[in-house]
This record gives C-alpha cells, structure tokens and sequence, in this order.
C-alpha cells in the first residue's frame, strides 16, 4: 500500500438505529458484545463492538446529531447495514498528511477521539484513537473507507470479549454490490494502492494487506449465485452486504445459531440480513 503507515483491514462498522436491540440481535447470533461505548461529543455516536483475534466488528447507533456523523445519518434514513470499513494505521497524522500528497485533498483528519470501556471486573479504563478518511465522495461500491490508529489496544481487544459461541475468529471478506463490480474493485484498488485478483466465479477481489479481510465486488446474479437459498430481500442496489468471518467447526457455529442459522454444507452456515442488521453474514469454516 502506498500509504506506509496503513496495514489491512482493522474492523467493519455496521450502522443501526436501535443500538439495544442490535446488541439482542446479535448477542441471539452467538457473538460476545461488549458493553455500550460513547464516543466523544464531537462524534455524536455510541457502539457495541464483537472482537475477533486481529480485527473486529462494530455496532454505530446515532445518539446526538452532529457534522461529523451527517452521512450515517443520512444512511440510517435509507437503511441499516455496513456502512464503513477501516483499516488499521500506525500514524493517523502520517496517514492524512500522504492522502493530500496523493491528490485526495478532501481526506479528513487526523480525528482524535475516546470512549470509556468497563472491563468484566467492574474497573474502568478508556479507549483512545485517531482517525483519518478517505475524501467522502470516495465511496467505492458504496462504502466509505477510513483509518483508524489504535492507542490503546489493551482498552479495545479485551480477553473476555474475543471469544464468541459462534466460533468467529476473523474477517474473511466483505461483498459489495455494484452494477459494474469491475468498476468497484478498480475504485478500490485505486485508493488503497493494492491489485485486483478474481475469485472463482470472476468476482474482482481486492486484498487489504498483512492477511486481513479482503473486499469483493459483485452484481446481483453474482449476490443470488453465491447464496442460494437466503433472503435478500432488503439489501440496496449499491453497498457492502455480505459479511464473511472464519469459523472453527461449522457444526458448532449452526448450532449456537439455532433457527437463525441456514446451513448450505457441513462447512458453510449462513445467517440472513433480516436477522444481522441488515447484513448478511456468513460463517466460513477454515
């Protein structure tokens, strides 16, 4: 990546309206949430986040309308579901400071900002960051993308909060929906400054480096394709809609989904975007 600072994919963030019932939802899914966090005033939000062993997943509710979270804002109004992905940087600072060098003078930041975290034996610590983004109008396949440098780490990967009944252990990749996924992955690419690959189906596929998740592009009969038999009523024309995560023992995986969970072979179960906040997720084993 040309960006020296920013290593692969650090989390997703899954916008809600309802942060408590987000939090039921996906609690019923096998997932260990965290307690609610508030962000800084200037950020306007609250989350629940479902760690993994390198990366995460992270319920955003709205709770005070601010500039900064306008676009989630502006999303909630059309849909729930994915509406960031952030990669993990050394140096925020350093990060938005060689997006302007590039041309993208839009990026904003370097954002700094905090939550309180409340670990399982009552004591109390912070959680500290800083961001930067990509220009907003940067949205390839729909999704914005962002960086995020990570101060605290022991206050964010809490050992009592990495392990779920569903197995999950990692981000596999994301799919996005695009009525030309080359296009998409060619957007992507671009920014992040990584190759185009193509799965076994033709779906473009870009890496995000060091291992992490990666983003794959494809259109609606690629989307049918690849999930027969799940619902997918709901989903929008253009976005991030799927979520793969890697799983120990798939077996183990659908049983902690129970009815939630539709099981497509003894390796593979997914889970359908009416029960994941607008999300469709799978559960890969592997």
């Amino acid at each position: 990546m040309a960006i020296k600072s920013v290593v692969g994919l650090d989390h997703v963030v899954v916008v809600v309206r309802n942060l408590d019932v987000a939090a039921e939802q996906w609690a019923r899914l096998g997932f260990t949430v965290s307690p609610r966090g508030l962000h800084s005033a200037h950020m306007g939000t609250a989350n629940h986040t479902l760690m993994l062993q390198e990366d995460y997943l992270e319920l955003m509710g709205v709770v005070a309308a601010t500039e900064r979270n306008a676009p989630t804002r502006a999303l909630l109004e059309k849909r729930e579901g994915i509406e960031r992905a952030a990669f993990t940087t050394s140096d925020a600072a350093a990060g938005v400071a060689a997006l302007h060098a590039l041309g993208y003078k839009n990026a904003i930041g370097p954002t700094d900002f905090s939550r309180p975290v409340t670990r399982a034996d009552g004591s109390k610590t912070e959680a500290v960051f800083a961001t930067f983004q990509w220009p907003l109008d940067e949205r390839p396949g729909g999704l914005r993308i962002f960086a995020c440098q990570h101060f605290t780490r022991n206050a964010v990967w809490l050992p009592e909060l990495t392990t779920h009944a569903n197995g999950a252990y990692k981000i596999n990749h994301i799919e996005l929906l695009s009525t030309d996924p080359h296009v998409g992955a060619a957007h992507m690419a671009r920014l992040i400054d990584m190759p185009i690959g193509r799965d076994a189906d033709g779906a473009p596929r870009v890496e995000s480096g060091s291992g992490r998740g990666a983003f794959v592009f494809i259109d609606r009969a690629m989307l049918a394709a690849r999930h027969p038999g799940v619902p997918l009523a709901g989903l929008p024309e253009e976005g991030a809609v799927v979520l793969s995560l890697r799983v120990k023992d798939a077996r183990k995986t659908a049983a902690a989904l129970g009815a939630n969970g539709i099981a497509v072979s003894p390796k593979v179960v997914k889970v359908a975007p009416s029960n994941a906040s607008g999300v469709l997720i799978e559960f890969v084993e592997g």
